[in-house]
Parts: C-alpha cells; sequence; structure tokens
C-alpha cells in the first residue's frame, strides 16, 4: 500500500493558513502547485505550500485534491517566500496573500485554457531618441548601477522636471540589455497610458505588459502569465503588480515612491513601496525610489545610508527653471465662486499668449454640501458620518464614501424652505464659474467622474497636448507625472482646508501635493507661475513650497516626529473595528486593549504602548460604526512578535457583530 502524501493547500478563505488534502497515487503536486479541490460543496482553486507523511485531521475525514491546474506553471520559493512573508508581516492568513497576487481567472475552477506563451530573446531592443543626458542624471544613474548583482535600494530625489523618468528609462535599457526583467511600479492607473506610451516610443517592440485593476481578468491573468513565463520583459503597474511573478527580475522601479495609493486599505493591507524594496533585497538586485518629495520613512533611510541617496536638483531642459510661487491673500482678495480677481486675471493673460493654465482643487463634485440658509440643515448620509457631496450636473446628492445617491430636494426636507445653497468648491462648481468668467475658453475637467469611461483621461489629455484645451480644471489625478510643455500656469484652490488636520502626516501630504501640483508650469520654454489662494499667506508650510526647498522642509518635519515619537522614530499597528451595532466596536477595543496591557506587561515588554481607543476619522460608513487602537514601539522587533500572540488573544473574545482587523504600518490614521 502506498504511503500516505498529505498537501497543505492554502485557499483564498478568512480562516486559517492552509487546509490538508490527501494527494491522490500518481499525482504529481509540489509546492507552488495549484491545485483544485473539494471545499464544502463547492470547488476552489488553490495553492500546495506545504508536503507531509502525515496530517493532524482524521483519515477518514481528509478529502484529496481532485486534480492540477496544468496550464499555470507552479510558484517557484521566490515567489512563495515573498507572499508568507506579507501573510506574516500583515498578520492575513496565506491564502489571503496568494489570492491578492493570483489574478481570479486563475482562480476559477472552469474557465478557457490561458496561453503562457514562449520566453523572448534575451537581447532587448535597441532604444531610440533618447535625450542627452545632464550630468546630474549620468551622476543618478551611475549611482544606481553601483553594484550590479547585489541589494542595493536607491532613494532618487529630483525636482518636478528634472528627468528622473529618463533615469528609469536608461535604468530598464541596462537591464534588458542584460536579459533581465523589470518592474515598473507607479501609484495611479492614470499614469500607465503615458509611461506606457514613453516606453513604446523609446524601445520599439518591446514586450511590455501591463498590470492593474482597470484591466479586464482575462487581460491581467495573461499579463501575469507573461511575466512569469519571461516572455514580457517589463511589467508596468500600479501596486498590486509588486507580487507579480518573474522569471528573472533585475530591476524594480517605485515612481512616486511617497504617495499614499501604494498602502491597499483593505484586505492584505501591504504597502506595495515596502514590498517592492524587500523583494529587492531577497532577490539581490537594485530598487529605485524615485520622487520630488520622498516620504520622510525613504529620506530619514538615506540619511541614515541605509538607502544610497542620488539628487536631481535642475530641470532636465536648461530653458525651463524652476516655477514662480506667490500666494494670493484671499482675505483682501474675496473668491468669487471660488476663483479670486488675480487668479482670473492670470489665466486671461496666459489665453492671451497662446499659453495653458490648470486649476487645482482636490475636490470633484459641485460643491461639498448644500446648506438650507434658513434652518442650518445640510445635506449628510444617512448612512456614513459625511456630508452628502452635491452633484448639480446629474441632479444629485452623492456619498463619496459608501456611494450612496439621492435626488436634490426642491425643498429643505427640514423646515420646507426653498433657499437652499451650495457651500465650497469642487470642481464642477470650479468648471462652471470658469466658463462664466472666461466665454469662449475651452476648458476641459479631470476628476473621476469624468474619466470612469475607458479611454477617457487619456483623451482628454492628448487634447491638451495638442494646444485644444486653454484650461485644466482638476483634482489631485493632475498632480503629477504628467508632462504639459505649454502649460504656464497653476492656480489652488481650498489648500487651507488640509492645514489642521488631527493626521500626523496631513502637512507632509500637503507639501508633498503642493509640490506636485506646481511642478506641472514651466516645464518648457516659456516660464512657469503658481497662485496658491489662502487666508494663512505667512504659514509655514507656504513659505516652503515657495522656496521648494523639500530638505528644509523634511528636517523641520522629522524633528516634529521625532520629539513626537512618530514614524520614522516608531512603528505603529491599528487595530479597526466597525460595528452595526452602536457602541459595539468602542466596547470590544476596550476589551482589545486591556488584553494588550496584560500581554505586554507579563512578557515584560515595556517598548509596547496601548493607547485608548478612539472613534474613526470617518466615524460611520456605509452604516458601520466604526473605531480605531494604537499601538507603538520604538523597534519593529518587539512589534512584530508582540501583534501575532496579540491577534491569536483577539480572537478568543467572540465579538459576533464587530469586524476587525489589524493595520500594521497605517498610512490612514
Amino acid at each position: 500500500m502506498a504511503a500516505l502524501k498529505i498537501a497543505h493547500v492554502a485557499l483564498d478563505v478568512p480562516l486559517e493558513d492552509a487546509f490538508d488534502f490527501r494527494v491522490p497515487e500518481g499525482l504529481e503536486a509540489r509546492r507552488g502547485s495549484l491545485v483544485v479541490v473539494p471545499f464544502g460543496r463547492a470547488k476552489k482553486v488553490g495553492v500546495v505550500v506545504g508536503l507531509a507523511a502525515r496530517s493532524e485531521i482524521p483519515s477518514e475525514r481528509l478529502r484529496s485534491i481532485e486534480s492540477l491546474v496544468d496550464d499555470v506553471p507552479a510558484l517557484d520559493e521566490r515567489e512563495l517566500g515573498l507572499m508568507e512573508f506579507c501573510a506574516r508581516y500583515y498578520l492575513r492568513p496565506l491564502g489571503e496573500a496568494i489570492g491578492a497576487a493570483l489574478p481570479s481567472r486563475l482562480r476559477q475552477v472552469r474557465r478557457r485554457v490561458i496561453a503562457a506563451g514562449e520566453t523572448a530573446a534575451t537581447a532587448a531592443p535597441e532604444p531610440r531618441d533618447a535625450p542627452r543626458l545632464t550630468g546630474e542624471q549620468e551622476e543618478a544613474i551611475r549611482i544606481c548601477m553601483r553594484r550590479p548583482g547585489e541589494f542595493h535600494p536607491v532613494l532618487l530625489q529630483g525636482v518636478t522636471g528634472s528627468g528622473k523618468t529618463e533615469v528609469y528609462l536608461r535604468l530598464v535599457a541596462e537591464t534588458l540589455a542584460r536579459g533581465r526583467q523589470a518592474l515598473f511600479l507607479v501609484p495611479e492607473i492614470g499614469l500607465t497610458p503615458q509611461f506606457e506610451a514613453q516606453v513604446r516610443s523609446r524601445f520599439a517592440g518591446a514586450a511590455l505588459v501591463a498590470a492593474h485593476s482597470h484591466l479586464n481578468e482575462g487581460e491581467r491573468a495573461r499579463a501575469w502569465l507573461a511575466a512569469q513565463s519571461g516572455s514580457a520583459r517589463l511589467v508596468l503597474g500600479t501596486r498590486l503588480a509588486v507580487l507579480t511573478p518573474f522569471r528573472d527580475l533585475g530591476l524594480i522601479v517605485v515612481d512616486e515612491e511617497h504617495d499614499p495609493s501604494y498602502k491597499q486599505q483593505e484586505g492584505l493591507r501591504y504597502s506595495a513601496r515596502d514590498v517592492a524594496v524587500l523583494r529587492a533585497q531577497r532577490l539581490g538586485i537594485a530598487v529605485v525610489l524615485g520622487s520630488a518629495t520622498p516620504s520622510l520613512e525613504s529620506y530619514a533611510n538615506a540619511l541614515e545610508n541605509r538607502y544610497a541617496l542620488a539628487k536631481l536638483t535642475h530641470r532636465a531642459s536648461s530653458a525651463a527653471a524652476m516655477p514662480r510661487v506667490r500666494m494670493v491673500d484671499t482675505r483682501a482678495d474675496r473668491p468669487h465662486e471660488g476663483l479670486t480677481f488675480a487668479l482670473l486675471e492670470a489665466i486671461r493673460a496666459r489665453m492671451k499668449a497662446g499659453e495653458q493654465s490648470l486649476v487645482f482643487v482636490n475636490r470633484r463634485g459641485f460643491s461639498p454640501v448644500l446648506f438650507c440658509r434658513a434652518c442650518s440643515w445640510h445635506s449628510s448620509c444617512s448612512r456614513c458620518s459625511a456630508n452628502l457631496v452635491l452633484h448639480r450636473a446629474d441632479s444629485e446628492l452623492r456619498c463619496h464614501h459608501c456611494g450612496h445617491r439621492e435626488r436634490i430636494p426642491a425643498a429643505c426636507p427640514n423646515c420646507g424652505g426653498i433657499d437652499l445653497a451650495p457651500v465650497g468648491h469642487g470642481t464642477q462648481r470650479l468648471e462652471e464659474a470658469l466658463r462664466e468668467a472666461l466665454p469662449g475658453a475651452r476648458i476641459a475637467r479631470v476628476d473621476r467622474d469624468t474619466t470612469a469611461r475607458r479611454g477617457a483621461l487619456r483623451g482628454v489629455l492628448d487634447d491638451v497636448r495638442a494646444g485644444n484645451v486653454d484650461v485644466l480644471v482638476g483634482t489631485q489625478m493632475l498632480a503629477k507625472g504628467h508632462d504639459y510643455p505649454n502649460l504656464t500656469l497653476v492656480g489652488v484652490v481650498g489648500a487651507d482646508a488640509a492645514l489642521f488636520s488631527a493626521d500626523f502626516r496631513a502637512s507632509e501630504r500637503l507639501f508633498s501635493q503642493l509640490v506636485q501640483v506646481s511642478g506641472r508650469a514651466g516645464r518648457g520654454e516659456r516660464p512657469g507661475e503658481v497662485l496658491i489662494q489662502t487666508d494663512f499667506v505667512e504659514h509655514p508650510l507656504y513659505a516652503a513650497v515657495a522656496l521648494q526647498d523639500y530638505d528644509r522642509f523634511a528636517a523641520a518635519a522629522l524633528e516634529e516626529r521625532r520629539i513626537a515619537g512618530f514614524p520614522p522614530f516608531s512603528h505603529l499597528a491599528l487595530l479597526r473595528a466597525e460595528s452595526k451595532r452602536a457602541g459595539e466596536a468602542q466596547s470590544f477595543l476596550k476589551v482589545a486593549a486591556r488584553n494588550a496591557r496584560r500581554l505586554a506587561a507579563r512578557a515584560a515588554r515595556a517598548d509596547i504602548e496601548v493607547f485608548d481607543p478612539v472613534a474613526a476619522a470617518l466615524e460611520r460608513k456605509a452604516g458601520f460604526e466604526r473605531a480605531q487602537l494604537m499601538l507603538r514601539s520604538r523597534r519593529r522587533g518587539a512589534m512584530q512578535p508582540f501583534l501575532a500572540e496579540w491577534k491569536q488573544s483577539l480572537g478568543a473574545l467572540g465579538a459576533r457583530h464587530v469586524r476587525w482587523a489589524i493595520d500594521v504600518d497605517p498610512q490612514e490614521m
């Protein structure tokens, strides 16, 4: 009788790391193999993560693997090891980590066979149309290539327009020439078409695939298999692409590495930037983190020589200077419909000169809230502790958190009055105000509403480059990564709202956002100007933006973080909880806090600090009341084993009506 052979199979279910199945005689399952297994009354695709000769499950209860998934090669040890690390570090089931990496089409039991493709030739396409490098770019490339064949993290800090993309392209060309693959990460899907076009024009016939959530499942599965087989030489994508398997990865580039979009906010709450650095370390390759405004964590790593630092302090074009930044005092120049006289006059001057302008406001819709002047009623969401945003073009009020929509009321629901007024300014309202103030102007709006249709964003941006747009109105989708040589003016509306946030990262993010959007101006031969409308013209943050001095801002911000004990001088974790029952999330967190303090005291972990529970920034969302509990430690080595032990104890608290999760290294507080 043949010896019993057991496979531990990870499944994308929120239960445990792996389930035991009997391996039928003659089935060649190995670690990393994709297999079809019975699960309850259904069948699922899982990944074999281990093999054994025995199981703790009684033999009569063991079910057998039904078949191998033969059109998807087994995951190799490097990929499995990365997923196992992510599961351990971010405290999630291994099956969930594998599920985040594996396209859903490949996890379908019944589907059409998807061909992996043949491995491409190792020779890279001949690069063409490469501009001449500046001295700073040459030095940056030298720093990035200083240690071939070794783990080499580099922070590429370059002012906007300094040619970071050209440095990336040269590094990619060198990697492809060595017959290896490259991974290029961008924070937002809107940035991928532009870079993809640049790569295809530079490397004719380059074997490039994109990986992001706007692809259909078949496209994503084919891209995944092409990278795994080696037929794709360059993968360009958003945060999910960092978990893509490669045959021979030789370089990782993380563009706009400071961007909070790299942090996943649900399920496996991983940071793609941090996983990229870990992956490069495990493979012994270079990872380049690029930004005009690096995250304070990355900047501190560079100051402490954990990362190499390459700087680009001037714009790549000798004719392109950094834009002039000045504040418009809105206490003296009172805005009409959100726009000051100074900003409108500046736009008119640019139109007369045949130049383009960008009006930036980080709020879509017509107005943040509808307000009754008679009784002070305001449009609020019944499911969230947030206002319903007025979208006048669609004649509706909309919640940007849970998606709830309702028609605009003809009269106040509270007092019946008809004096309802929009308060505040979104992209729709600014677009309307600009059309009224600038008759005949060609105005285009770019936000999530106007770019929801596939290809819509590319169409608008093509019109901008063709000179068919005079004024762009947009949100943070336009703040980074785009290059418009004829755009010479940027106007910023509503920046003051972020000055007084309770989030300790608020000033860092506002500084970064303002520097990034300022960098859209004056990238060609014509000088650029930036006007920031504000009630606080003397605020130190605005002064730092006007000077374009990141190093001075970062030094002050790091000192504040050091005194307060926030990252990068400590490590944080949040226990997030939510319940539809009033007070239940807070009650659960109070018990969890007592539990954490007992564990810390019992193990003499004096460096684990447990805070009291507080309401979440958005206290109610989609009908759930939300709260959070913060833990802090000066040492990551102390935090990780404590969190694993604490998580096990939380499962025994029996909070049946509470959904909870631990967020390691949170970005949203």
